[in-house]
């Protein structure tokens, strides 16, 4: 059975589950026409850009997927605003569903990179491989059920501030689902579909971009033969967007 289409796009959207009058629409990328390299960059700004193709925007939806390179590895993908469009607090949001197999990452950030600091915001993580995580279906592919919002503060120290592996009950690669984060001075609110997860009473105030990524390994492990490659397997973002505070 095909996994659920996303929503149409509305005329004028507004933070799901929220107070519309509380804000202002800042950045809307709905993917209707193709990759915008004006807002996005396709690596992360330490990296050059892996030649080998594993994304693109098409049918109103950003696509990245697992996908071996010409060495023959696995390789990790940074779709960012770096150097593009920066917000400070606000309410941020995403729809997506989540690629299965083992070594997986897919992750929702807000990030900055300022000197030797390194404040960030997972809204989403996913590892489908680690334990507790998911299961691992009839033919043997890891399946992601559980994903972790987390806060590192970003001082010199690393500090982590928050986080937790909420256990959604469904199969985060079936069907697209909202991941957010409510941003404010002294307090950090994260949602999925509307249901709060997370509340970290923590004071940031760095601009942050917005990354999208796939990257492997971390707690989902090394990426194998199991892992399903190529585009039916996608990450796929079918929007993301940013309000501010009126």
């Amino acid at each position: 059975m095909p996994a659920p289409a996303p929503a149409p796009v509305p005329a004028n959207p507004t933070p799901y589950g929220q107070d519309a009058s509380q804000f202002t629409l800042s950045f809307d990328e709905e993917f209707n026409n193709g990759f915008n390299s004006s807002v996005w960059n396709d690596h992360i700004w330490y990296a050059g850009s892996n030649a080998t193709k594993n994304f693109t925007v098409e049918n109103g939806s950003l696509k990245i997927w697992p996908q071996r390179d010409a060495s023959g590895s696995f390789f990790d993908r940074t779709i960012d605003t770096d150097g593009k469009f920066y917000q400070t607090y606000g309410y941020f949001e995403m729809e997506a569903k989540l690629p299965k197999g083992k070594g997986t990452w897919p992750a929702f950030w807000l990030f900055n990179h300022i000197g030797s600091r390194r404040p960030e915001m997972d809204i989403m993580e996913a590892y489908a491989g680690g334990e507790g995580w998911g299961y691992t279906n009839s033919s043997n592919v890891a399946i992601p059920t559980t994903y972790a919002p987390t806060v590192w503060k970003g001082d010199v120290d690393g500090q982590m501030m928050g986080s937790r592996m909420y256990d959604s009950g469904t199969d985060l690669s079936a069907g697209f689902h909202k991941y957010a984060v409510k941003w404010e001075p002294t307090k950090q609110t994260y949602y999925f579909d509307g249901k709060e997860v997370l509340v970290v009473n923590v004071t940031m105030g760095d601009p942050m971009y917005i990354m999208l990524d796939l990257w492997f390994g971390s707690a989902s492990g090394t990426p194998d033969n199991s892992t399903p490659q190529g585009k039916d397997n996608s990450y796929e973002v079918n929007y993301v967007r940013a309000w501010q505070f009126k």
